[in-house]
């Protein structure tokens, strides 16, 4: 890739060791077919929402995307969006969320989960429900040379 962004650059300390309370909070959901968590069809589903989005003249504030793995053959996205989008699936999430970032390859994924279940319990909040927001496709992590993933939960 040369100077090309197709995934802004992120900033982990917006996001690393946050509590956010949010209230009806605007998402589009997309479904990506997995074969065993990995995701097979991610890059499609993301574009295809992008384009109703950006139809929409919709803004993606922070580029937020939350991975919602609900089993090993299918994960649910949730875009932010600032308003409705026609032609979509609309959903809003409400609650107080939990945040810390990672990095690293993916296949840490696992150590991440539980080092965040031992930084909720020391913070004496319960997990909810999981999201992850894979921050960066890997072409732009190899470009920024840093691959952060943030682990966002609804807690309580």
């Amino acid at each position: 890739m040369k100077d090309e962004e197709c995934c802004p650059k992120f900033d982990p300390k917006s996001w690393d060791g946050k509590i956010f309370e949010w209230k009806n909070k605007k998402f589009v959901k997309g479904r990506v077919f997995t074969l065993f968590f990995i995701p097979i069809n991610f890059g499609s589903v993301i574009k295809r929402l992008t384009e109703k989005v950006e139809k929409a003249n919709a803004k993606m504030p922070d580029s937020l995307c939350l991975s919602d793995h609900t089993s090993k053959f299918n994960m649910n996205l949730y875009l932010a969006v600032d308003k409705e989008i026609p032609n979509a699936e609309n959903i809003t999430l409400s609650g107080k969320f939990l945040s810390k970032v990672y990095e690293g390859p993916f296949e840490d994924t696992g150590k991440w989960c539980e080092d965040f279940k031992e930084y909720a319990k020391k913070k004496k909040l319960e997990i909810k429900k999981w999201y992850m927001w894979y921050t960066t496709c890997p072409k732009c992590a190899k470009k920024y040379g840093k691959n952060y993933v943030a682990v966002i939960a609804e807690v309580n």
